[in-house]
């Protein structure tokens, strides 16, 4: 267990979160000299990958893209062991960035932060813990992820089943045993398309009651090819930059034709091809599958058809094949044998647009047409995604603005990274930034050096206080809303546009300009001098010049 430490009662910097973020973010402040902590709920580092423990969970984006770029030692001397890292293998990786940096030293485990409030006379944050611990901080810095706020469906009766329930996002740290079972999992995004394989293998029968399919590519996962981790190696600092400029900040072949300007054959064969490689970068096949619905259809066609060939019974085939939304507006899937999986005598679907949960009872599920007996219940159910975590905390910013009452219809931020009327408050991958649309390691670095050339700039010249102009987040949320509108993820009922969420407002959280272009506006933002911030003195150094 981690040692009880005791928060100084004044800081420079809170940090919430000890995700790739938060520990990349206290690495920064310390080469600045400024003093920080991170507060952190788990009783371990690695944020997401601490949680998210479920059977199969798996990251999406390739290995040797998925870790930190700051330090060439940690990146020439870290060896991934397969092609898409399993949680417990980027668990070790973070918990070996927090052992070669000596960050726990700096971070107050088992504890979360319950509200922070901002006064206006010290340029000041006052920061409350469960603990009952009282901090001020000039700066208060969130991390705290943006699919970690966890969320149970509406389903009535949820409390009345006796037997064991689970849900992914907060999985136990002990192996679960569900041998002989007879299992059910309600939802099928990806952490269920990651989980089902695994526990079908496993338990005597297993359910999946689907409202939703959900698009999603064979991952063609192997053990890392020593000459594929050499050519990254080799040439690391060329290949980050390249990532650094696409749109997801994942280095992939993007082909710049439109994928109605070809024959047919030369499509399906570009499909079949991409297929065959597996993973997200099926969806670079052609420039424009997000922006052109034409284009869009004949890639989903193309999975859809996949599926019906892949899943012998028909009627199970086409309850998987999705038809409300284009592919890739909703969170693209990447799996090993998840269709396959139908295939096996103990798996069974449960289509809940044909015969929807009324309720869950002592002994299992009762659907609007059976009632199906269970040992376990296992909760897909995903996230309150981007805002969830942020909004749990009582934000109080300048002349009692709460955070909550700002975003009732919407985040709005400016860059994802400050709110108007909420100085020092940073976000690391907050909404209105690319996030959740990109490799999250390349955003995080990429936000953790902004926000670190920004306080170091201040400190240089006296400075204590920042703030994000109304009219400078105004016209960042404008533009936001207008680039999403030009594709096709608006389309969709998405949990980027919050539709899981009953009552949540309908508005697309990230920034769909891309990596690039984002890096590039940020850059230029602060070579005009922090333009759309306003930067003051410290309240004690101009107090001292009067």
């Amino acid at each position: 267990m981690p040692e009880t430490k005791t928060l100084p009662a004044s800081l420079d910097a809170i940090i919430v979160g000890a995700g790739f973020g938060g520990m990349y973010m206290l690495h920064r402040l310390r080469g600045l000299g400024l003093s920080a902590r991170i507060i952190e709920a788990a009783d371990g580092v690695g944020g997401t990958w601490y949680w998210n423990r479920y059977p199969g969970a798996r990251c999406d984006v390739e290995s040797m893209q998925y870790s930190f770029s700051f330090d060439e030692a940690l990146q020439q001397e870290w060896t991934w062991s397969e092609r898409f890292a399993a949680q417990p293998e980027i668990l070790r990786y973070a918990n070996h960035v927090a052992d070669r940096y000596d960050l726990r030293r700096d971070i107050h485990f088992e504890t979360r932060v319950e509200s922070a409030a901002y006064d206006e006379a010290a340029d000041r944050w006052t920061v409350t813990t469960d603990k009952g611990d009282v901090v001020t901080a000039r700066f208060c810095i969130m991390a705290t992820g943006c699919l970690s706020a966890a969320r149970l469906p509406d389903i009535p009766g949820i409390s009345a089943f006796r037997g064991e329930t689970y849900h992914t996002g907060y999985w136990p740290h002990h192996k679960v045993d569900f041998s002989g079972k007879r299992v059910a999992v309600i939802g099928t995004g990806s952490s269920a398309i990651q989980a089902i394989p695994v526990i079908a293998a496993e338990a005597a029968q297993v359910t999946v009651f689907q409202r939703t399919p959900n698009f999603s590519i064979p991952s063609r996962n192997a053990p890392m090819d020593e000459a594929y981790e050499q050519s990254w190696k080799s040439d690391y600092r060329a290949k980050r930059l390249k990532a650094r400029s696409m749109r997801t900040g994942i280095l992939y072949d993007i082909n710049p034709q439109s994928a109605i300007e070809v024959s047919e054959a030369e499509r399906l064969a570009e499909y079949e091809r991409r297929w065959a490689n597996g993973g997200t970068a099926f969806m670079g096949a052609y420039h424009d599958l997000i922006l052109n619905k034409a284009s869009n259809d004949t890639a989903a066609e193309f999975v859809r058809n996949k599926i019906r060939s892949t899943v012998k019974d028909p009627v199970t085939a086409e309850a998987l094949a999705p038809k409300d939304h284009p592919i890739g507006t909703k969170r693209i899937c990447v799996d090993t044998d998840y269709y396959e999986t139908y295939n096996r005598p103990n798996v069974a679907l449960v289509n809940l647009r044909r015969t929807p949960i009324e309720t869950i009872t002592a002994t299992g599920i009762r659907t609007s047409d059976a009632e199906h007996e269970f040992d376990a219940i296992v909760f897909a159910t995903g996230f309150d995604a981007m805002t969830g975590a942020l909004l749990k905390i009582d934000f109080q910013g300048r002349d009692g603005r709460r955070l909550s009452q700002e975003w009732e219809h919407g985040p709005r931020s400016y860059l994802g990274l400050m709110v108007a009327g909420f100085p020092n408050l940073f976000m690391i991958t907050g909404p209105g930034s690319p996030s959740v649309l990109s490799n999250m390691i390349v955003s995080i670095e990429q936000h953790v050096d902004w926000i670190s050339d920004l306080l170091g700039h201040m400190k240089a010249r006296g400075q204590g206080c920042v703030e994000a102009t109304e009219e400078a987040q105004e016209a960042w949320v404008a533009h936001g809303s207008e680039v999403a509108q030009r594709t096709l993820y608006p389309t969709a009922a998405s949990w980027y546009m919050g539709a899981n969420i009953p009552g949540k407002p309908r508005v697309f959280m990230p920034y769909i300009g891309g990596v690039g272009a984002y890096r590039e506006r940020c850059d230029e933002i602060a070579a005009r001098g922090y333009e759309g911030f306003r930067l003051a003195p410290e309240r004690a150094a101009a107090a001292a010049a009067e």
